[in-house]
């Protein structure tokens, strides 16, 4: 069998799989509904992914923070090399924490990673910020809120 470039996604997440099952950090995945209660009672919301993304429209929370865990470079997705740094300066690691990004993958990984640095009570919510947005809980988005501020044209006034 000869090894293709095909192959090469296969190959990396299952070498993925294998680190994260490795960790030793076992996490504990909450559907949107689950963290939206959580979030509702005053759990901190933490949104993994770019700040790119979290400009585009993020969850609706009152005590939300976002910290990439990775970052989009020329060669790709990198880890944030400061990641578990700037959670720790964020919050405490007894703070019951809720971790999402786009999907769910992300954030999963990043709430190993946090448990695994001894972080007490961190959740990943399942599915991330697609599966609030189907959901139709409540979404925050900053670009559009910076636009309203701008003065209207003469015409529309």
């Amino acid at each position: 069998m000869d090894f293709s470039s095909a192959m090469l996604p296969r190959v990396l997440f299952l070498l993925l799989l294998l680190v994260f099952c490795s960790s030793g950090a076992e996490v504990v995945t909450v559907d949107v509904h689950a963290a939206k209660d959580f979030i509702k009672s005053g759990c901190k919301y933490l949104d993994v992914r770019t700040v790119e993304e979290y400009k585009k429209g993020h969850v609706g929370a009152d005590k939300i923070f976002n910290i990439p865990y990775m970052f989009i470079t020329p060669e790709g997705r990198v880890k944030n090399p400061q990641f578990l740094e700037e959670v720790s300066s964020a919050c405490n690691k007894e703070d019951h924490l809720i971790v999402g990004c786009q999907s769910g993958v992300r954030s999963l990984y990043a709430t190993s990673d946090l448990l695994t640095a001894g972080f007490k009570d961190v959740s990943n919510m399942g599915g991330g910020y697609l599966a609030w947005v189907e959901s139709g809980y409540p979404v925050k988005k900053p670009e559009a809120e910076n636009v309203s501020l701008l003065p209207k044209p003469e015409a529309e006034l």
